[in-house]
């Protein structure tokens, strides 16, 4: 393997899908030198920077304010922040093949051996037949000597790190973050095993009685078809969460700090799907992708965002729940990759994890209305806004003096200390491109069970990205501690 050669990181591009997250300005030559280079030498240090496992996010931060437009020294200082903590890769105890690959995973010391297993798959066969292979496989998830590697669970594994890592790989087509989002997802633990139930498998595979050919050729000619109906017949993911608060077997089960994920999916599980059951999804039909990718959006929005604004308490910027929010920018970027009968197995699994972990925080209560009338459509963020000549529109009113309070709140993203913040904002700033001029009390929303839900509206972004802002940025705050991470319990 070549560390740091220019095919595996050459400069970003986007898929074509309106879903994908556009680059702002500010990028040019001299940023694209300066993301490259970190890239490159990221490839040094560990995917995990400590025994504990705890993840290499240089490349997220990096590509999340890079794509936010900041300058190459500012991507250059984020790199020197989070490089100083890094350790080296550790040289593997024997290389990978295709004979051993089950054999460590697991094992993180085996990290470099299965970088340049991934990395050499990639280079034959392409990202998105790698990914296919070893993610979406059945062989790679359940096997028929019971030996499970549960490539798909270990992919949700570690709050959906290895796929975030993938989806940025996806998402600017670059095949080296591909590889190493692969090889941190064989080394995530297996403490999941088998969480992913195999039935979905079974439901994805009797789908490819279709030609995979035909499938895609339908998902095109779907997609230049704006006016045809969704195919499926499904219930909204609102209903979904409507139905889960009021089952009484999934309240109050929180029962370690980081959640307590694995042992509510394993116990509770059956029950996750049960009420998931009627939730379809028509993988050869464009036009339903896109309404369920939007379903999840707004689903994950929410459980943060409502779920971590209880009545008379502070706003609980939740660790967790706010990886579920950024895990989902990047599933416009794998349906763009993945072949038809794929897409609906990565669709309900992901939705499968999402229920898991916000059950497993605490199943924070949803009052939509209470938080509505707590937070702001035009909230005033903190940081240097425009200067206004006396006779500016509005110039003594704080919407002349911040007419745009995303402008700041992307500003503050960008410089702030912790990595994971450009990647929320830009996450709920994309999300308000896309869905910010939906008005309350649609029939969509207005017919599910959730209650509440008729009072959504597309300023849901804008409100949790002000949440969110305030809680990290505040002025005189000090720095560290960034998210809450106690949970929900009652």
């Amino acid at each position: 393997m070549s560390t740091g050669a220019d095919d595996l990181f050459p400069p970003p591009c986007s898929p074509p899908s309106l879903l994908i997250p556009r680059i702002w300005p500010g990028v040019n030559h001299e940023t694209i030198v300066a993301l490259r280079e970190v890239l490159k030498d990221n490839q040094k240090w560990d995917i995990f920077f400590n025994d504990r496992g705890f993840h290499n996010h240089i490349a997220h931060r990096a590509l999340a304010i890079w794509s936010l437009g900041a300058p190459g020294d500012v991507i250059q200082e984020g790199y020197k922040r989070d490089s100083s903590y890094q350790r080296q890769v550790p040289e593997s105890p024997g290389p990978i093949t295709l004979d051993n690959f089950k054999d460590h995973v697991a094992n993180k010391r085996y990290y470099a051996g299965y970088l340049a297993f991934f990395t050499d798959i990639i280079r034959e066969k392409g990202i998105a037949a790698a990914v296919e292979q070893f993610i979406f496989s059945k062989e790679f998830t359940y096997t028929s000597k019971g030996r499970h590697p549960d490539m798909l669970g270990r992919f949700f594994g570690g709050l959906f790190h290895p796929m975030i890592h993938i989806g940025h790989g996806f998402e600017f087509c670059l095949p080296g973050l591909v590889a190493e989002g692969l090889a941190q997802a064989a080394l995530h633990s297996d403490d999941s095993s088998a969480l992913i139930p195999e039935s979905f498998f079974e439901e994805h595979h009797s789908s490819r009685a279709l030609d995979d050919t035909v499938s895609r050729l339908k998902s095109l000619v779907i997609s230049e078809a704006p006016t045809e109906a969704p195919a499926t017949s499904s219930v909204h993911v609102f209903t979904i969460l409507a139905r889960i608060l009021n089952d009484p077997e999934l309240g109050n089960i929180q029962d370690d700090p980081l959640g307590g994920y694995n042992a509510t999916v394993t116990k509770h599980g059956a029950t996750l799907i049960k009420h998931m059951k009627d939730w379809h999804v028509d993988p050869t039909n464009q036009r339903d992708i896109e309404q369920k990718i939007e379903e999840l959006s707004w689903l994950n929005t929410l459980i943060y965002a409502v779920g971590g604004s209880q009545p008379g308490k502070p706003f609980n910027a939740d660790f967790s729940l706010m990886h579920m929010v950024t895990s989902s920018l990047f599933l416009p970027s794998y349906m763009t990759f993945l072949k038809p009968h794929l897409k609906s197995l990565l669709l309900r699994s992901y939705l499968f994890a999402s229920l898991g972990w916000w059950v497993a925080r605490g199943r924070p209560e949803l009052n939509i209305k209470a938080f509505y009338e707590a937070t702001s459509a035009h909230p005033i963020p903190s940081g240097r806004g425009p200067t206004p000549k006396r006779d500016a529109i509005l110039s003594d009113d704080p919407k002349g003096r911040v007419p745009n309070p995303w402008l700041p709140i992307v500003e503050n993203a960008i410089v702030h200390p912790d990595e994971h913040l450009p990647k929320a904002q830009r996450t709920f700033v994309h999300y308000a491109t896309l869905y910010g001029s939906r008005e309350a009390g649609l029939a969509e929303f207005k017919k599910t069970e959730l209650v509440g839900a008729d009072k959504l509206d597309g300023t849901l972004f804008i409100r949790a990205a002000a949440l969110t802002d305030a809680r990290k940025v505040k002025e005189g705050a000090e720095l560290g501690g960034f998210w809450d991470r106690y949970g929900f319990s009652k």
